[in-house]
C-alpha cells in the first residue's frame, strides 16, 4: 500500500513570526520559572540545614540576624541626620558588636546544653531545649527593633504611637521570664 502525501500548505510569514514570538515568550517564561524554582530550592535547603542544626532556635536566629542587618543599615542612613561621621572604625565596631550579640546566643546555647547534660546525669528529663538561648535571642531582637525604631525616628519617619511602648513592654516581659537575682556577699 502506498501513501501519497499531500503537499503541505505554506504558512504565511506573518503566522510564522507570531508562532516564533509565542514560542520565545514561553521559553522566557519557562526560564524565569526555572530561576524562581532554583531560588526557592536554595532557600528551602538553607532553612532546612539551619533547622536541623539549631532546631527551635533557627527562627529566633534568623530574626536576630535580619534585625541586625536592618539596624546596621538604618544606623548608617540615620548617622548624617544625627550629624555623626561614618568611618570605617565605627562601622567595624558596629559589625563586631553584632557578631558579639550572636556569641551571646551561643553562650545561651552552651548554658542550655550544660543544663540538659546535668539534668540528664541526675535522671531528670527536661521537656525543651535552647530555652536560655531563645530568651537571649528574643531580648536581642527587642533591643535591635527598638534601635531600628530610634533610627527611623531620627531619619524622619513618623512611627505609630503604640509601636515603641509595645516593644519596650515585650522586652521587659522577656527580661522578666528569667527573674534571677544576684545575692551579694557580705563577707
Amino acid at each position: 500500500m502506498t501513501y501519497i502525501r499531500a503537499p503541505a500548505a505554506k504558512k504565511s510569514s506573518k503566522v510564522k513570526s507570531i508562532c516564533c514570538i509565542i514560542a520565545a515568550r514561553k521559553d522566557k517564561k519557562m526560564n524565569e520559572n526555572a530561576s524562581v524554582t532554583y531560588i526557592k530550592g536554595i532557600f528551602t535547603a538553607v532553612f532546612s540545614v539551619l533547622t536541623s542544626l539549631f532546631g527551635v532556635l533557627a527562627v529566633p536566629i534568623l530574626l536576630m540576624v535580619g534585625a541586625n542587618v536592618i539596624d546596621y543599615a538604618t544606623g548608617l542612613i540615620a548617622a548624617p541626620k544625627r550629624s555623626e561621621d561614618i568611618n570605617s572604625y565605627k562601622s567595624m565596631r558596629g559589625i563586631w558588636k553584632k557578631v558579639c550579640m550572636w556569641l551571646l546566643v551561643a553562650v545561651g546555647a552552651i548554658i542550655d546544653e550544660l543544663i540538659l547534660y546535668a539534668s540528664g546525669t541526675i535522671g531528670i528529663t527536661l521537656p525543651g531545649s535552647f530555652l536560655v538561648a531563645c530568651i537571649v535571642a528574643c531580648w536581642i531582637i527587642c533591643n535591635e527593633v527598638l534601635s531600628i525604631l530610634e533610627n527611623l525616628k531620627d531619619i524622619g519617619v513618623e512611627l505609630p504611637p503604640f509601636l515603641e511602648p509595645l516593644m519596650k513592654n515585650i522586652k521587659s516581659q522577656v527580661a522578666d521570664k528569667m527573674p534571677i537575682s544576684e545575692k551579694k556577699d557580705n563577707g
